[in-house]
């Protein structure tokens, strides 16, 4: 059983990306979604800043940093992209405990050096099988594989210089990384529910079927993902808590 320690400082939660107005008008932003997620395991505030318009801000009292997901594609380049990695490689120099989901997670490989992509593979969408490959601080007590929600177009195609990989799928070869002593990546959502998950293949039906997917299939495969909504929470209790 992990204990909740008293907190100091706030969590920052960066936005890059706003989720489907269905989820948006039930579930909030991914801010609020994260926080949701994360619940008693931080007893500390939040605050949110927008990567396509806040940044860059000063940031002295932030005891972690969540990069949220994003519809936003990171080959793209666009100038807010370029400006957020600038940000992000300050703080991960100063130490301060990072975790990128999903678009976070990619743009931090990015912003560190090493470089994302389309995945050749196509889009990922829907529940899957994360495998752990290296374990610590993230998937301690975890099962070796265990089920996560994914939502994605692009993949980290090559790592940082001095990054590893933690976990990977059959989509994925990079599902989870660690960049830096304090700094992770998931490819996959945690703070994605099964109802989530469905609202967005849902949504994003068209495309799915004009690339050759099945959304009544991928639908029926999505599920509620505990274990992956707990590496959140281990993100915030050993690892911003820890730090």
């Amino acid at each position: 059983m992990l204990l909740v320690m008293p907190s100091t400082g706030k969590i920052g939660i960066i936005i890059t990306g706003d989720p489907i107005a269905a989820i948006a008008s039930t579930r909030g932003d991914y801010g609020q979604i994260i926080a949701n997620t994360v619940g008693n395991a931080w007893d500390g505030d939040y605050v949110s800043w927008d990567a396509r318009g806040d940044l860059p801000v000063p940031c002295p009292t932030v005891a972690g940093i969540i990069i949220t997901g994003s519809s936003a594609n990171v080959p793209d380049r666009k100038p807010w992209m370029l400006k957020t990695e600038t940000w992000l490689r300050a703080q991960v120099g100063e130490g301060i405990p990072t975790l990128g989901i999903c678009f976070g997670h990619q743009i931090l490989a990015q912003a560190l050096g090493g470089e994302v992509q389309a995945n050749p593979r196509g889009r990922a969408m829907s529940t899957v099988d994360v495998t752990v490959t290296s374990n610590g601080p993230l998937f301690e007590g975890l099962d070796s594989s265990f089920r996560a929600n994914a939502c994605h177009i692009d993949s980290v195609i090559r790592l940082p210089p001095g990054a590893n990989t933690l976990a990977h799928s059959g989509h994925d070869d990079h599902h989870a990384i660690q960049f830096a002593p304090r700094c992770y990546g998931v490819q996959f959502h945690p703070e994605f529910d099964g109802d989530i998950m469905r609202a967005f293949v849902t949504a994003r039906s068209e495309p799915l079927i004009a690339e050759g997917h099945d959304p009544a299939r991928l639908y029926e495969q999505a599920s509620d993902t505990p274990q992956s909504a707990s590496v959140l929470r281990h993100f915030v209790q050993r690892v911003v808590t820890a730090s």
